[in-house]
């Protein structure tokens, strides 16, 4: 990954934090990764919606770079999700009455401009 890619996949993750606080979500834990050899990943944020345990991939994009952001949230990134869910939920000691699994689109047009942010739920 280019110096250029990871400075902007860490400013959507910030955007994404400042999202799900805004929308009155408490994150728990930004870049937990796994220590399972089995289950190798990374969550990008973990986050409380109520009794809600989220699990959310946040994806950053320029348009034009690689296509709209959440294409890249496909089945085999959601199976992979849902193993590192099982991880984290693992080594955590409350109990959680609910799991989701969340994605965030941040997105800059071509032309420039503020970002937008798309935040969707229940993506796996």
């Amino acid at each position: 990954m280019t110096q250029r890619r990871a400075r902007l996949g860490r400013i959507g993750e910030r955007m994404a934090t400042r999202h799900l606080q805004d929308a009155g979500l408490e994150v728990l834990d930004r870049n937990w990764r796994c220590p399972d050899d089995e289950v190798r990943g990374e969550i990008d944020l973990v986050a409380r919606d109520g009794e809600t345990l989220v699990v959310c991939e946040v994806k950053t994009r320029r348009r034009g770079d690689d296509g709209e952001p959440l294409v890249a949230v496909d089945a085999r990134k959601a199976r992979r999700l849902r193993r590192l869910a099982a991880a984290w939920l693992a080594q955590d000691d409350r109990s959680w009455p609910g799991v989701r699994i969340d994605a965030i689109a941040v997105s800059w047009p071509a032309s420039g401009g503020s970002a937008r942010v798309v935040h969707v739920r229940g993506v796996a």
